[in-house]
């Protein structure tokens, strides 16, 4: 399944796929058009995926294929979420299942993350697996969490599960798997109505050292 974008009530609900959700240049494509739409008829943004994963993050199968193309590939993921990081509508995803690497940073990126409590690890695995992180993808999850959490995120690869990811500040609330998707949306709901040229400026103030490094 691709990217599809639906509608509850006033916030637009984009599910980034039903696989790995992995970064794909289409993919990419299919993502920014519906944040375009999202932009322009919605008033608050829910991000989620389907099944098991959330995202697993980068293409790596495309990255071995087009290694001639990496910085270009790099700058379009990192200017998605320099996009998440100041949308203009409040901004919740709902952590229905794996979120690794750059899908751990696209979450970390909303506003607010509420996260499946039983399955699922939030996890930055770059240690692991020999990809140390850019200056802007680690400005990004810098400007998120707390030092300590940052260091042990970043450093030792740790797995998170919902739980955890709670206690140590990566997400804001848990739910059962069934309730995901409804606990963002109620999360959600009071703060929709802002000004969203307001909101932006004040997102891209407030994050202006991580956008600057993401960009």
């Amino acid at each position: 399944m691709a990217t599809t974008l639906h509608y509850q009530d006033k916030i637009a609900v984009l599910t980034l796929g039903d696989d790995e959700n992995r970064f794909a240049p289409d993919w990419l494509d299919a993502v920014n058009a519906h944040l375009d739409t999202v932009e322009s008829d919605a008033q608050g943004l829910i991000t989620t995926g389907s099944g098991k994963f959330y995202s697993n993050g980068l293409d790596l199968d495309w990255l071995m294929a087009n290694g001639d193309r990496t910085e270009w590939y790099v700058a379009r993921v990192q200017e998605l979420f320099a996009r998440i990081l100041t949308f203009p509508l409040p901004t919740v995803t709902a952590v229905n299942g794996h979120a690794f690497g750059a899908g751990a940073m696209l979450a970390i990126a909303h506003d607010y993350r509420v996260m499946r409590d039983d399955r699922g690890y939030y996890c930055f695995p770059e240690v692991d697996i020999n990809i140390p992180f850019t200056p802007g993808m680690a400005a990004l999850i810098q400007a998120k969490l707390s030092p300590q959490t940052a260091v042990t995120a970043m450093t030792t690869g740790h797995r998170f599960g919902g739980q955890e990811a709670l206690a140590a500040g990566l997400v804001d609330a848990t739910a059962a798997e069934a309730d995901v998707l409804t606990s963002a949306v109620d999360r959600l709901t009071p703060l929709l109505g802002k000004n969203p040229g307001t909101l932006a400026a004040i997102k891209t103030t407030m994050y202006s050292a991580a956008t600057a490094a993401l960009r």
